[in-house]
């Protein structure tokens, strides 16, 4: 295994530690209907996303995580020749989308139909989590530095 795929999967298996402890306390914490004001128009509010981003597509949970799986392997198999960078940026987005899976496999009655936890709600934009804070993270830098890379 490669020392970039290695960095990959690191990123990524921190992402989804931290998003499945965050998505633990959000369960335990705002499950009663709880809202907690953060700071300004951030809070903290339990919601279930059955569908994929946006709350769209309700009910192909079992879809979206099976094509989460294949995109999750796709990116970490094709850390070929990458830069260090480029690496950090797939783990954030395999781990954002593997911490989405792991709710759909574990949060539900049957495998691949559990609902995503979502608790950051800004008010002004859908409820998310830091999985999905992940995904857009890591997509937003991967295609910002290919622009860079493409004009050296």
């Amino acid at each position: 295994m490669t020392s970039l795929r290695r960095s990959s999967l690191a990123v990524a298996s921190g992402v989804v530690a931290f998003d499945q402890i965050t998505k633990h306390w959000a369960v335990s914490r705002l499950d009663d209907g709880r809202v907690i004001d953060v700071l300004g128009s951030l809070r903290f509010n339990l919601s279930f996303n059955n569908g994929m981003a946006f709350s769209q597509g309700t009910g192909i949970g079992p879809i979206i995580g099976v094509l989460g799986m294949i995109v999750v392997a796709y990116l970490l198999v094709g850390m070929r020749r990458s830069s260090f960078s480029s690496a950090v940026f797939v783990g954030l987005v395999a781990g954002g989308a593997a911490g989405n899976i792991v709710d759909r496999l574990f949060r539900g009655d049957a495998w691949l139909h559990g609902a995503v936890v979502d608790f950051i709600d800004l008010q002004w934009w859908p409820v998310f989590n830091i999985a999905d804070a992940a995904i857009c993270i890591g997509g937003a830098l991967l295609v910002f530095t290919s622009f860079r890379t493409e004009k050296s």
